[in-house]
């Protein structure tokens, strides 16, 4: 890290009436912000290289926890009055196999149903970090090889239709989260997206807004436009974007019906509900609510990471059904293959950028063409990262000549 990064890093908060400004007006809210989405990035790619043929789906996920965890635990180090800066995972790692979706973070002795990866199998990861609260968020799909130099796995071409039509939506969902724009711009452009390449958006998953300890904010962005046979509470109030906000750009593509349903897996992703009060009755509930609420009180969590996992178990039931807690459970697409892919974007005064994800492995192609509108997106987002490469390798040229 150079000497102008750590001072980035360090740099106060900028208050108003002692208040602090925790939106991107705020140049080390928008620090932070980057530098967690380094981490999730750093993570992600960790994550790619070690999905080969044999790895464990639990292994996986202990292991992207450790370097979020290590990589985090090396920032912000300075203690701000007397107190140390809160940073860490702000969504479990999740490795989502074949059907699965979404939110599949196993616990340990369950061999039966997370069996070792096989080559095809189609992996996705979902994942969090944040520092100070700040949160980046990513999501990404890949097919396992046999090992990470293999070439490219056996061709799938509705996979790769889906997967290329997944994250080609993201792109332009991203694009158009801006100022004065509103989610019924963005669910548009991605249902169109969706039916250039003959694919399914994912009705139940969600884009949202994200602050400072939240996770799912008030805003947010539905994948598909509801129709009369959809169920009511699937309808998304509408918004309008404004500068300094940040989202979480979230995109699931089925080449089936889209509705993802919960399965028979465990649910063991869960996040403390805030506004919720019980008096609970058994010990074991109380229990786990305090270890709750003393390590996760607001963001998610999985009961891997809880000191009593057996206890746990038997006090989630009362938690959860008087509202203290908010499952998240795996969901399942059997009617067809999915890709999954996220990103975080940040709404600066010079437009949006987005700052995490990966690109799309290039083994995913397709003959299927986007509409015109989209491709017109796709080029002027292409041809943007093109310029930003290109003023970087300069500025790097430039700087290595000066030495």
């Amino acid at each position: 890290m150079s000497d102008d990064e750590e001072k980035s890093v360090t740099a106060p908060e900028v208050a108003v009436d002692s208040e602090p400004v925790t939106d991107l007006s705020n140049s080390d809210v928008c620090t932070k912000y980057q530098e967690a989405s380094k981490v999730v990035n750093l993570t992600l790619e960790g994550l790619v290289t070690q999905t080969i043929v044999g790895a464990k789906v639990l292994d996986l996920c202990a292991f992207g926890t450790t370097v979020m965890e290590a990589a985090t635990s090396k920032l912000y180090t300075k203690k701000v009055n007397g107190k140390a800066i809160d940073r860490g995972v702000a969504f479990p790692v999740c490795v989502s196999v074949n059907d699965i979706v979404c939110n599949f973070s196993p616990l340990e002795g369950l061999p039966e149903v997370t069996p070792p990866l096989k080559a095809g199998d189609i992996v996705k990861f979902d994942l969090g970090c944040h520092i100070d609260g700040y949160i980046a968020v990513v999501a990404h799909t890949v097919v396992v090889k046999e090992t990470e130099d293999s070439p490219a796995p056996p061709e799938d071409p509705e996979l790769a239709k889906c997967a290329v039509a997944a994250y080609n939506a993201m792109l332009v969902a991203a694009a158009s989260i801006a100022a004065g724009k509103t989610n019924t711009d963005v669910t548009k452009a991605v249902d169109r997206v969706a039916k250039a390449y003959g694919v399914t958006p994912i009705s139940s998953v969600r884009m949202h807004q994200m602050k400072r300890y939240v996770l799912d904010g008030v805003k947010e962005v539905a994948l598909k436009e509801i129709t009369p046979d959809d169920p009511p509470e699937e309808k998304v109030p509408n918004c309008t974007f404004e500068q300094a906000e940040v989202y979480a750009v979230d995109v699931a593509m089925s080449t089936g019906d889209g509705r993802a349903r919960p399965g028979a897996m465990r649910t063991t992703v869960y996040k403390r509900n805030v506004e919720q009060s019980y008096q609970l009755k058994v010990k074991a509930s109380r229990q786990l609510l305090a270890e709750v609420d003393k390590k996760y009180p607001t963001l998610p969590f999985t009961m891997r990471d809880l000191s009593d996992v057996r206890a746990a178990k038997l006090g989630m039931n009362e938690c959860v059904n008087h509202g203290l807690l908010t499952p998240y459970p795996s969901l399942h697409d059997y009617s067809g293959k999915v890709a999954h892919f996220k990103c975080t974007v940040l709404l600066l005064p010079s437009g949006t950028c987005r700052v995490t994800g990966l690109k799309l492995p290039e083994y995913f192609t397709t003959d299927t063409e986007a509409d015109e509108e989209t491709q017109k997106i796709l080029t002027e987002i292409a041809d943007g990262e093109a310029k930003k490469a290109a003023k970087k390798a300069a500025k790097k040229a430039a700087k290595k000549a000066k030495k």
